[in-house]
């Protein structure tokens, strides 16, 4: 690890100040930055601790939604009584992700941030345009069965490893962030971005930009809802692919699905258009399997990676199956 110098900031406005200056980053939780300072996959000059800002608060909006402070913990918002009887499909891909050491130390934010586990990312002795940017991506042609086979560009096939963001997607919340040039809110298919010829930049933040909160809207999908997630092993694990579904019913008709996937591009991945194929259509494995071809529509897989395809079809359709029944809110 690096040298670096490091300050505690008593507010979010000397926070956003200090942030500016060449080098400098953000540290809440730290379960993803300290790492990657210790390996040398990024090296801050200086440290920006924010843990003591009034950001850790889950409360009620007047609209009925619920607003997420950006430190709150991982763990807390998975278990707070809000989030659990009114999003269930958010607490369920909390605890899907991480050890619950992590999800004690990790924070809402700070879980938005996460870089890649793409193996090259992480090694240093080889070529990435993530990491370094013209270096070139040794996945494309390596070893890439954990990677992309969506949304996928020639400088970059890494995947997001959040579960958390995979539901905030199929949710539709929003993110609020700051900086010295005032507020704004991001709605969450805005803030990842796909590679294209800029993988080293994973979202549309600005450089001083601290994230304040996550908002959620009122409608939660807690009657019918799943989030699946399949993986190596049961164990702590990143997902191979991700599902998080939500669906409001009359009867055996699908009102309104909503569909988010994970493990399977640089961003949780959503197809408006797809999800519209089950509006007003019945509740069925047929149905479910037509959206699942229109949401893998384009789907590429690099050797390794493209059993994939196939796998995310069958766990949208699982997925949808639990969200009708009992199996999504175990």
């Amino acid at each position: 690890m690096r040298p670096f110098s490091y300050t505690q900031s008593p507010d979010v406005t000397t926070a956003v100040q200090e942030v500016s200056a060449q080098g400098a980053k953000f540290i809440a939780g730290g379960t993803n930055l300290l790492d990657l300072m210790k390996i040398d996959v990024m090296s801050p000059s200086h440290l920006v601790d924010i843990t003591q800002l009034a950001l850790n608060t889950i409360e009620e909006t007047p609209d009925g939604g619920l607003r997420l402070g950006a430190l709150a913990k991982n763990a807390d918002t998975a278990y707070h009584e809000l989030v659990q009887t009114r999003y269930p499909l958010l607490a369920h891909a909390i605890l899907a992700g991480a050890t619950a050491q992590l999800r004690n130390m990790a924070t809402d934010g700070g879980n938005l941030l996460q870089r890649t586990r793409c193996y090259y990312f992480y090694d240093t002795h080889t070529p990435c345009n993530k990491r370094e940017p013209g270096s070139g991506c040794s996945a494309i042609k390596g070893y890439n069965r954990d990677l992309a086979i969506l949304g996928t560009s020639e400088h970059c096939i890494a995947t997001h490893p959040s579960d958390m963001c995979v539901a905030l997607a199929a949710l539709e919340a929003t993110v609020h962030v700051k900086s010295s040039q005032g507020e704004r809110a991001i709605p969450f298919a805005e803030f990842h971005r796909l590679p294209g010829d800029t993988p080293h930049l994973d979202t549309n933040l600005h450089p001083t930009e601290i994230i304040t909160a996550i908002e959620l809207p009122a409608k939660g999908f807690a009657q019918h809802y799943a989030y699946l997630k399949l993986r190596d092993r049961a164990s702590y694990a990143f997902a191979l692919v991700s599902v998080a579904a939500a669906l409001e019913l009359e009867g055996d008709t699908v009102k309104e699905a909503r569909i988010a996937l994970g493990g399977v591009a640089h961003k949780p991945w959503r197809v408006p258009e797809a999800e519209a194929l089950l509006q007003g259509k019945p509740a069925s494995k047929e149905n479910f399997r037509a959206v699942a071809e229109a949401y893998l529509a384009g789907a590429k897989g690099y050797g390794d990676n493209t059993f994939k395809i196939e796998l995310a079809k069958r766990a949208i359709v699982r997925a949808l199956e639990q969200a009708i029944s009992m199996e999504g809110k175990s």
